[in-house]
């Protein structure tokens, strides 16, 4: 036990972080097999103790930025154990059809009560665009927004949204711009609450895999669902997209990304979390779309989604007292965990927010960037 504590802070050296310190980003350890647990099973082991109650910390997301920004992967390339541990990823299964409709089941269908009090009015799960914004419903807005004008949508044009959770921006689209819209979900909770919420709208909703898309649209978004492609599926998805799109339309996709190419995601995330997901690289990105299409623009607004995760946090806290009916205190540990954590990455910059506007043979005297 003695040898894995002394490991642990060896680690943490460097990084501003002490073992029961008196600073709020300081971990506070209540059962001292947390050290073990670290060593023995990496990134999944700390969130499952935490979790378990095993350790506590006031500002999460601050802990998680400092051990973030530190670099700790660096320290333990050395060592075989502790690396393999922390970057070990089931990356078999990841991103097949088959398993397409897990985190449909394992994350969206968690209970459309979660998503209402954590999420804006829109129900849009997806990072805001804060440019002008100082609320959680106006970054929405403005997102939703945003999208619409750098595709460039006008009354009676047909849109495809591939991924479109709770409708977010099928809805805003078909009020706003005059379009007819139809998005697809891997959710039968995000389905059934669009069907009800938005049937008086010129708007289908499909539950469906993108490889099973027929048809072609004037205009298609994906936000927030490439994630869960998985790197050996990228190149199909951007095939499907190319055939989907007509020849003069726009494709935006809005994704979040990873500064180095990488073919897992972390453990506690894969396991608790998003099943199957992995964040692609601008390299990876550019490889699945040579020679199907054009990059017109790339829009990279990654701190952003730090205010974003924040504010869903405050929500979710501010709304637990509801939730607690339902959800239990490990629920409750586990989803501040997620939403901390996630924040912190984006804090640190290892992640980003992209929206990348393509086109099939180029937009005819060039594309005008729109921010």
């Amino acid at each position: 036990m003695n040898k894995a504590k002394n490991v642990t802070e060896d680690l943490l050296k460097g990084t501003d972080i002490t073992l029961n310190g008196d600073a709020p980003y300081d971990p506070q350890v209540h059962d001292e097999r947390l050290y073990g647990r670290i060593l023995h099973k990496g990134s999944l082991g700390l969130g499952e103790a935490y979790m378990d109650g095993w350790w506590d910390c006031d500002q999460l997301d601050e802990f998680f930025t400092k051990l973030l920004s530190a670099e700790l992967e660096k320290k333990v390339k050395g060592d075989f154990g502790i690396a393999f541990k922390i970057a070990l990823t089931a990356l078999t299964s990841m991103g097949r059809k088959s398993k397409a409709f897990e985190v449909g089941e394992a994350h969206y269908d968690a209970g459309n009560d979660l998503y209402r009090a954590m999420l804006d009015p829109r129900l849009a799960y997806t990072c805001g665009y804060w440019k002008e914004a100082d609320n959680l419903a106006d970054a929405q807005e403005a997102k939703l927004d945003l999208v619409c004008r750098k595709i460039g949508l006008t009354q009676g044009q047909k849109v495809l949204d591939v991924g479109s959770g709770w409708g977010s921006f099928t809805s805003y689209a078909t009020e706003k711009y005059g379009v007819a819209a139809t998005g697809l979900t891997v959710s039968k909770e995000q389905k059934l609450y669009s069907d009800q919420n938005y049937k008086d709208l010129p708007i289908e909703t499909r539950l469906q895999d993108y490889r099973d898309i027929e048809g072609q649209f004037d205009a298609v978004v994906s936000l927030g669902m490439f994630e869960h492609v998985g790197y050996k599926h990228y190149r199909t998805y951007m095939e499907v997209m190319h055939n989907t799109l007509k020849d003069n339309g726009l494709f935006l996709l809005h994704t979040i990304g990873c500064n180095t190419s990488v073919r897992g995601t972390d453990p506690w995330i894969d396991k608790y979390i998003f099943p199957n997901g992995m964040l692609p690289s601008i390299g990876q990105i550019g490889s699945s779309i040579e020679g199907l299409f054009v990059v017109e623009d790339w829009h990279n607004f990654g701190s952003d989604y730090d205010k974003t995760l924040m504010a869903w946090h405050n929500n979710f806290e501010a709304r637990w007292p509801l939730l607690r009916q339902k959800y239990d205190e490990r629920f409750y540990r586990m989803w501040r965990y997620y939403l901390l954590l996630c924040a912190a990455t984006f804090r640190a910059r290892k992640n980003q927010l992209w929206q990348i506007v393509l086109s099939k043979k180029g937009v005819p005297g060039g594309y005008q960037s729109i921010r």
